[in-house]
């Protein structure tokens, strides 16, 4: 199994993307259902992943390396660790709920599935990657189908947002790029005598060790384009407009996965890679998380657009999971082993955790959406009386989103400032008011769409679907499972954690 599951999981996509360009475009159905059926191996895989990684061991499993341009150090190294492993997951799940979700579009559906799985290819690929050369490739794969998804089937101002979506990735593309190239340029593969792409082998080297001056140079060349990705305050703003302008399944996937490529960006190579900058730069993370955090919230309070609300929501979430990471490269010596385990454990949870209930929240926004074409919080009211299905549900995702313990995201917020505290009883304080105002506008959202007076030009709608329902259930199952029982996931991450905490511990 060594050496074909993570090609099959990456490339069985992009196998799908071929097999549509023979399709005829007048036959729609077919091409749904070929989509559909070019997803389901990579998510059967992954399953399987997730059980046959053994979390004991921990470390790179299922590694491939072959030659591939081998005059400059270029070669196909694939491998997961326990990091990887439920990103792996979440992206093929998210991409199958996805495709079954878009059964509705009917707009040149042949291009749009296409993308989809060309983009599942990108997305698998950044993730299994261990060669920066094969890791920036994938990473450029997943930014120009998501423009065309936004551009082509998004809301009245989609090119305005594609177009921003670009940019902004492309500037921390350029700068991703460049730090890796010096990178390369400093390191010399042990085993060929040559310049190197390999990770593993960067990561071992610590380059520019002793030139703090150049080594915090690569350091912020690689945090910008990872912050910009995360989002990142103040490199955010793009997020809200794509999210807003997006497809209900592009913004899933742009909630549930894209954003997530930022954060492991940081917990796969700069943590490793640049431990010293790492921790000399932890205040300035750690302000930055905190301010995502409450700004976010904040800004997430002031909307009507109940989209524009939840991808204001993904910005102040995904804080937790950068306060988690600062947290962990602390230099303060009261931060032992277990507490910055402890703080990424908590950052790879939320990474997941935030991926099922945001993808549910936006899923739940486009079943809603497409029966009253509005999105206007102060337009509805009394809906759970009416979509009694609707309403159970969404008030779920909600609690699960604010950290209604049982759910998936209190575990996650709870181990991040488990963590933190160690570091800084301040920034657990200050990260503490995120989560009042999280509350605070979750139930006040609730309040605004299903209780209260009815409106009656709403009066009439009907409740989820068959298609719907089966998208929804197995994220809520998700919720519900890794809030009550979080252990078959945080023995696989832990595994990676520990790794990572060892080489920011005096004595580890």
């Amino acid at each position: 199994m060594d050496s074909w599951i993570l090609t099959t999981i990456t490339f069985t996509p992009l196998l799908g993307t071929i097999v549509l360009m023979l399709i005829p475009r007048e036959k729609v159905s077919a091409i749904k259902w070929t989509a559909l059926l070019f997803s389901l191996p990579p998510l059967a895989l992954s399953i399987i992943l997730w059980f046959a990684y053994d979390w004991h061991k921990g470390g790179m499993q299922f590694t491939v390396n072959a030659p591939w341009i081998r005059d400059i150090g270029v070669y196909y190294r694939m491998g997961v660790d326990g990091l990887s492993v439920p990103m792996i997951f979440l992206t093929a799940l998210l991409t199958t709920l996805s495709i079954i979700y878009s059964w509705i579009i009917n707009e040149r559906p042949k291009e749009y599935f296409w993308l989809f799985l060309l983009l599942a290819t990108g997305m698998f690929g950044v993730f299994t990657s261990l060669d920066y050369f094969l890791f920036y490739v994938f990473w450029e794969v997943g930014l120009i189908p998501m423009y065309f998804l936004i551009g082509i089937w998004g809301g009245a101002r989609r090119e305005y947002a594609a177009i921003k979506f670009v940019l902004y990735t492309l500037v921390g593309s350029v700068a991703m790029l460049l730090a890796i190239l010096a990178m390369y340029f400093n390191v010399t593969d042990p085993a060929t005598g040559r310049h190197t792409f390999d990770m593993m082998v960067i990561a071992a080297q610590k380059p520019f060790a002793h030139a703090h001056n150049i080594q915090s140079l690569i350091f912020w060349a690689l945090f910008i384009g990872f912050a910009i990705k995360v989002p990142v305050w103040p490199f955010h703003t793009w997020l809200p407009d794509a999210h807003v302008e997006a497809p209900t399944a592009g913004s899933v996937i742009l909630a549930g996965v894209l954003l997530k490529m930022g954060a492991y960006g940081f917990l796969r190579v700069l943590l490793p890679t640049l431990p010293w900058a790492s921790t000399h730069y932890w205040t300035a993370i750690a302000i930055l998380a905190l301010i995502s955090i409450i700004y976010g919230a904040l800004v997430a309070m002031a909307q009507t657009d109940l989209k524009k609300l939840i991808a204001y929501s993904s910005v102040n979430h995904m804080g937790y999971v950068m306060l988690g990471i600062a947290a962990a490269v602390s230099p303060i010596a009261a931060v032992n082993l277990d507490n910055r385990a402890v703080a990424l454990n908590g950052a790879m949870l939320q990474m997941f955790s935030h991926g099922i209930i945001t993808g549910a929240l936006f899923l739940l926004v486009g079943v809603i959406y497409e029966r009253a074409h509005t999105r206007n919080l102060n337009e509805f009211g009394g809906l759970w009386a009416r979509l009694p299905l609707f309403g159970s549900i969404f008030i779920t995702a909600c609690l699960a989103s604010l950290g209604l313990p049982g759910m998936s995201g209190f575990i996650a917020e709870l181990m991040v400032f488990l963590g933190t505290f160690k570091a800084s009883v301040l920034f657990a304080g200050l990260g503490t008011i995120g989560i009042v105002v999280t509350a605070a506008y979750l139930l006040w959202t609730i309040q605004r769409i299903l209780l209260g007076p009815a409106n009656p030009k709403y009066e009439k709608l009907l409740d989820m679907d068959g298609r719907e329902i089966l998208v929804l259930t197995p994220l809520v199952a998700l919720m519900l499972l890794f809030g009550l029982w979080p252990a078959p996931i945080l023995q696989i991450i832990n595994s990676s954690s520990v790794q990572i905490a060892r080489l920011f511990t005096i004595g580890g």
